[in-house]
């Protein structure tokens, strides 16, 4: 079948008009601008290869939707789309050099959120301050290879950046040139965070087919490779964490809810589930799914219960020796009492301690958003998932807070000492299937600050803004609304701000759809520097590369720089395949 499809992309120009009809046809509903699927634009599919989008249909996330095609019909829409011209590849020049910058000794950033406690604070931030922020420049531009979305949220280790990319390789950057160490090859795009042992001998990261894997943190060589799930739709986009020589793994499975909307679907049978596996080995020590049934046929021939993924990575709890993970949404009836949720798990066991669930018989799948409205359950849900992880915060003495946010626009205290009771709730945001709270706050001792999606495709201006709650109280101490565009009229442009937070003494970093990587006070919400990444770099590895949308991999900050990934088609917003570092003066 694969070579057939590649002489059939290698076929007459006059079968790309087919192609063009059949995507217009077939697929332009979802994969437009002011869709509010998960489609990327046709715009971000044009820069891929064929090749790559004929695998996409037919084994890949979009087999679903390709399923509905005939294999003809899939290679024209491939050939269509796809950008024939040669792969760019890294020249040998991009390759480290033996003379490479020594270890840094500097605290780091490992992981997704710095802390167990998914803080998104950095305490000391290598002499990055209020006076020197506003002088922060690039110090170097790398290009990831063809792909169009730059997701994964960077790690930094001992003067190294790891990072994982759409295509599913991973490299090991120096933090001070950008030069390649190494890269290793996952079966699919990894979008979780790097985890490296304190030693830094081994290297953990899950891809977006359910594998876990171990590598060598020196020379990226594979120790051991794990599938945490053997669903079909099965996917790790919640970073682990590492505790005591375990791994604890979220699971997830979007794509299962996109697939709904192919009416020859029977939706839908994945589980989210949470799992540990023994860090040395990747032998799995124990699985907990949030659903404890498997799925049975319905009526209609639908399947359920299914759904309440765990998109992101778990909060640790080392003083109960529990882990806290939020859920999303059920995909298809009947709803559970674990979607929507904040979920403690035990550590040693996999047991479930408690649920605290914030929104009830939210079903939602991607049908919903069809005119077939495929499998769409008979009461659809508000599509209210809780994709960002809870921070653990400690109030004085015996009291301590779970501080949450949602895309209700909810956000949430809770007593994690009493089975998840809500101390306190405030309503920041309006609120949707791409609004409100989207990826993750951050917070210091006090104060937890929460950028607002809100994302409306049909109204780029919309959305957006800043919010600080004290931590003890609920209580909102400010607020900004979110600058106007100045993309505008560019399609996938917006004012909304989903991505994760990242917070030095004194500033606050986030990201936005339009673009734009902005620093602000911490105490008022002035802005105090203002960084546009939606153009063309020239890069160190002698990549193109652009930039676009911010979105699922905030901002991290280690050793007096700022790294972040610039570009997200995984929605409808600004494509782009570039990895920044900023320092002050760009030294």
């Amino acid at each position: 079948m694969r070579l057939v499809a590649v002489v059939v992309l290698g076929s007459f120009p006059v079968l790309a008009q087919d192609g063009a009809e059949v995507f217009r046809n077939q697929c332009s509903p979802c994969h437009r601008s002011g869709s509010s699927t998960s489609a990327p634009l046709a715009e971000a599919l044009r820069a891929l290869p064929p090749e790559t989008i004929l695998v996409a249909l037919e084994s890949g996330k979009m087999r679903s939707q390709g399923s509905s095609l005939s294999p003809s019909e899939r290679s024209l829409v491939a050939n269509y789309l796809g950008n024939s011209e040669r792969a760019q590849v890294m020249p040998p020049a991009a390759k480290c050099s033996a003379a490479a910058n020594p270890a840094s000794t500097e605290p780091g950033w490992n992981g997704w959120g710095v802390d167990a406690a998914n803080s998104r604070f950095q305490k000391t931030a290598g002499g990055l301050t209020r006076s020197s922020v506003p002088r922060l420049k690039v110090k170097w531009a790398f290009g990831y290879p063809g792909v169009t979305t730059a997701f994964a949220s960077p790690t930094v280790f001992r003067g190294r950046v790891f990072v994982g990319s759409a295509d599913g390789a991973v490299y090991s950057l120096d933090a001070g040139t950008g030069c390649v160490y190494w890269t290793y090859q996952a079966a699919e795009g990894v979008r979780t965070a790097i985890l490296v042992t304190s030693d830094g001998q081994a290297a953990y990261f899950g891809d977006l087919e359910g594998n876990m894997y171990g590598v060598s943190g020196s020379t990226g060589t594979l120790l051991w490779k794990t599938r945490v799930d053997d669903h079909l739709y099965a996917e790790i986009t919640g970073t682990p964490k590492l505790e005591a020589g375990k791994l604890y793994v979220p699971v997830s499975g979007g794509a299962e809810q996109v697939a709904a909307a192919n009416p020859a679907f029977r939706c839908c049978t994945f589980r989210g589930s949470l799992s540990a596996l023994d860090a040395r080995t990747g032998k799995l020590l124990w699985k907990t799914f949030t659903i404890p049934d498997a799925a049975k046929p319905t009526d209609g021939g639908r399947w359920g219960p299914s759904g309440a993924a765990l998109w992101s990575s778990p909060t640790l709890d080392l003083d109960q020796k529990a882990l806290y993970a939020a859920s999303g949404v059920n995909y298809s009836d009947p709803p559970t009492s674990t979607s929507d949720a904040v979920l403690a798990f035990d550590m040693e066991s996999g047991r479930l301690l408690w649920r605290r669930q914030f929104v009830a018989d939210d079903v939602f799948n991607f049908g919903c958003t069809t005119q077939e409205r495929a499998n769409c359950p008979a009461k659809p849900g508000k599509d209210a998932d809780i994709g960002a992880p809870p921070i653990l915060r400690s109030l004085g003495g015996t009291r301590r807070l779970l501080i949450v946010g949602a895309k209700s626009g909810m956000v949430y205290g809770l007593d994690p000492d009493h089975q998840g009771r809500i101390v306190w709730e405030n309503k920041l945001a309006l609120g949707g299937p791409q609004g409100g709270i989207m990826w993750g706050a951050a917070a210091d001792e006090k104060i937890v600050y929460f950028a607002v999606s809100d994302w409306d495709p049909g109204k780029p201006e919309a959305g957006g803004g800043l919010v600080a709650i004290a931590i003890a109280t609920g209580k909102k101490l400010w607020s900004r609304p979110a600058p106007k565009p100045v993309c505008l009229g560019t399609p996938g442009c917006s004012a909304a701000q989903p991505a994760p937070l990242t917070l030095i003494p004194g500033v606050l970093f986030a990201g936005s759809l339009d673009g734009h990587l902005r620093a602000y006070e911490a105490r008022t919400g002035a802005t105090i520097w203002d960084f546009d990444t939606t153009h063309d770099f020239s890069t160190v590895n002698g990549i193109r590369a652009h930039g676009g949308s911010i979105n699922g991999g905030g901002p991290v900050v280690a050793g007096g720089t700022v790294f972040l990934n610039s570009g997200y088609s995984r929605l409808p917003v600004m494509a782009g395949n570039l990895l920044l570092a900023f320092s002050v003066d760009g030294q």
